[in-house]
């Protein structure tokens, strides 16, 4: 009997190894290399990370697929992911997330919000170059000079000259000087006329998502009104016989010596306005304002998380903000405003201020007043008696009043004692409620008091120099706008 034919043994299926994670190591170390050499900058790599990198999934599940093909025409078997590979495309996955949250945000404005210098550090953003250059042409009789610029400072001067003169102070941040030189020839600022306006461009955003920061030192006739629009750089306007209005988002503002009226527009900014002839309007979030000697009205509108600081405006004032509301005819003295405490000097009414968790401190105010406050006390020292109204809660009212003024009170308060220099007043106190009314000097203008939480006192001017100093009041945690 014949034997059978022995059958042959099946070959065992060789591994082939993934060429995927050597072709990593040399694309990182490429990448690592051409850093180290100033031929990329990791800024930008992580920001090309930050969009691209779901292509790197995509390449590596080409080559596993191409692989898995490769074995099974040789007979092989494939590889799979293993440990190793999972944990790659985890990482993966991971680091391209935070790549493309970063890569969102605007790294340059959150330096600048933290108030970070430059030269706080240099490794921001690579090395610092710097470039002078200037621009000078005929500046049309009558035009409006029309300033943009997304970073640096600005400032306006006034000239004898008919030509409008810029000097510039360039800085950019770069890896090398070839790549600075580049981005200078790409953010070169310009000046365009067309009609009656003239437009000044820095062009720091020829060079895309890359910093550069440009300083304009600009002189043209005094009669030329100015626009200027600026991200985050402080603006200086000097001298000026026509209209200003400025747009900023980060920077100090100094405005004074203007002929005009004064518009403004700003973002985390504070401003300094003073000796102008026109009105002054100021909107968005300000961080401080001070306006002083302004012949026109005051408007003011928006938050103010610091200081407000106004003096001697000739014509009406109004402000309003998430929490305070001022009108007033005319303000020959001052008015302070920051989170805890309003106070005001020489002030002519009708004056209407209605605010809250502020102590209230008023002297010289003479017409018409009507005052709205709670969590606050309110002293209001009159030199001219109008029709007034307050209204407090939980805190004290004392009002001090000329000694021979004419004048007829209803004042009430609950949880609060009334008090009265004036001979004349009656005064109810109960345990729960006080009430108090007459007639003062053969009567005249009402003075209307209603309190909860909190006594009320009418006083003569005359027991001034007898008032103790108020002790301070400890500051409230988490207020800050006004």
């Amino acid at each position: 009997m014949a034997s059978p034919t022995p059958i042959p043994p099946i070959p065992p299926y060789r591994h082939r190894r993934s060429i995927s994670g050597p072709l990593i190591l040399i694309a990182v170390g490429v990448i690592f290399l051409l850093t180290t050499m100033h031929v990329l900058s990791m800024e930008y790599v992580w920001l090309w990370f930050g969009h691209y990198w779901p292509v790197l999934l995509i390449v590596l599940g080409l080559v596993k697929l191409a692989e898995h093909y490769q074995a099974q025409r040789s007979g092989s078997r494939s590889t799979g992911l293993g440990v190793g590979g999972a944990f790659l495309i985890v990482m993966l996955i991971c680091f391209g997330l935070i790549a493309t949250k970063t890569s969102q945000v605007d790294w340059d404005a959150l330096r600048h919000g933290l108030q970070i210098d430059d030269n706080d550090f240099s490794w921001w953003g690579g090395h610092s170059y710097s470039y002078d250059d200037r621009l000078e042409q005929d500046f049309p009789a009558g035009a409006t000079l029309h300033v943009t610029n997304a970073r640096g400072a600005v400032n306006v001067s006034a000239s004898d000259s008919t030509k409008i003169q810029v000097s510039i102070r360039k800085n950019i941040k770069a890896e090398t000087q070839g790549q600075a030189d580049h981005w200078n020839n790409g953010t070169k600022p310009e000046i365009k006329v067309a009609g009656n306006t003239v437009t000044l461009n820095a062009n720091n955003q020829g060079a895309g998502d890359h910093p550069v920061t440009v300083d304009l030192d600009i002189s043209i006739p005094r009669n030329a009104a100015v626009s200027i629009t600026n991200r985050s750089g402080d603006i200086s306007v000097l001298g000026r016989d026509g209209d200003i209005d400025v747009t900023n988002q980060k920077g100090d503002i100094s405005i004074s010596d203007v002929k005009g009226k004064v518009t403004l527009n700003l973002e985390n900014s504070s401003a300094r306005v003073s000796q102008v002839t026109g009105d002054v309007s100021v909107d968005g979030r300000v961080k401080e304002i001070s306006l002083d000697n302004i012949k026109g009205a005051a408007r003011l509108s928006g938050d103010f998380s610091e200081n407000v600081q106004l003096s001697k405006i000739t014509k009406t004032v109004t402000l309003k903000s998430a929490r305070t509301d001022i009108e007033a005819a005319k303000l020959d003295g001052d008015l302070s405003l920051d989170a805890h405490d309003l106070r005001a000097s020489t002030v002519t009414g009708p004056f209407r201020l209605l605010t809250k968790f502020k102590d209230i401190h008023l002297e010289g105010v003479s017409g018409d007043l009507h005052l709205e406050n709670e969590d606050g006390a309110v002293e209001v020292q009159m030199t001219k008696i109008g029709a007034v109204q307050i209204n407090n809660r939980r805190s004290d009212v004392e009002i001090y009043l000329p000694d021979k003024a004419s004048f007829q009170i209803n004042a009430q308060t609950k949880n609060g004692e009334i008090q009265s220099d004036f001979t004349g007043v009656s005064v109810s106190n109960n345990d729960e409620h006080a009430t108090a009314s007459g007639s003062i000097g053969g009567g005249g203008p009402h003075l209307v008091v209603n309190n909860e939480q909190g006594a009320i006192e009418i006083r003569k001017r005359s027991t001034l120099a007898e008032k103790p100093e108020r002790p301070e009041k400890p500051e409230a945690p988490g207020v800050s706008d006004n």
